[in-house]
C-alpha cells in the first residue's frame, strides 16, 4: 500500500542530491563521503552530475574519490569497533549476512576492499573488513585503488559519450 512515506523519501532524497548538486565539489565530497558510510543514495549518480557541471574530470576524480574513500574507513573504523548490536542497529546489517561477509574474508582477505565501492554490499564489506580486523594497512590502500578506479571508469565513459 502506498503512504506518506513512500512519497517523504524519494522527496528527501531528491532535495539532497539537488541540495549537494549546487555546493559542486564540496557536494561532492560531502555526498561521497556520506554515501560510503550509513546514507543509502547514490555516489555515482552525484559524481556524473557534478563531473557534467563542472567539466573538470581531475577534480571530480580526486574529490570524489577522497569523500568516498574517507567514508568507508570510517565504516571501516566503526566495524573494527563495533558489536554486533550496533552494526544491526545502525547499519542495518544481519548477523547472518556479517557472517557471510566473514566466510568470504577468510578466503579472500584484504583484497575484498577492492570490491567496497559496490552499490549496496560495499558497505558491509568495509563494515566486515573492520570487525573482522583485517590489516588495517592494506585494507585502507585497497579502499583507495578500489575508490579511484570507480571513478576513473565513471571518466572514461563520460568521456566517451
Amino acid at each position: 500500500m502506498f503512504g506518506l512515506s513512500d512519497w517523504i523519501l524519494p522527496q528527501q532524497k531528491k532535495i539532497t542530491m539537488e541540495w549537494l548538486e549546487g555546493l559542486g565539489l564540496l557536494g561532492l565530497f560531502i555526498g561521497t563521503f556520506l554515501a560510503a558510510t550509513i546514507f543509502p543514495f547514490s555516489s555515482d549518480a552525484l559524481y556524473l552530475a557534478i563531473l557534467a557541471a563542472t567539466q573538470n574530470p581531475v577534480s571530480c576524480l580526486l574529490v570524489g574519490t577522497l569523500g568516498n574513500w574517507l567514508g568507508s574507513v570510517l565504516t571501516y573504523w566503526i566495524g573494527w569497533i563495533g558489536k554486533w548490536e550496533w552494526i544491526q542497529k545502525w547499519f542495518k546489517v544481519k548477523p547472518e549476512t556479517l557472517q557471510k561477509q566473514k566466510e568470504r574474508i577468510d578466503r579472500y582477505g584484504v583484497w575484498l576492499a577492492l570490491t567496497a565501492w559496490v552499490p549496496f554490499i560495499g558497505d558491509v564489506i568495509a563494515i566486515a573488513l573492520g570487525f573482522y580486523k583485517t590489516r588495517p594497512g592494506w585494507t585502507m590502500i585497497l579502499l583507495l585503488v578500489g575508490k579511484f578506479a570507480r571513478f576513473l571508469v565513471w571518466n572514461m565513459i563520460y568521456g566517451l559519450l
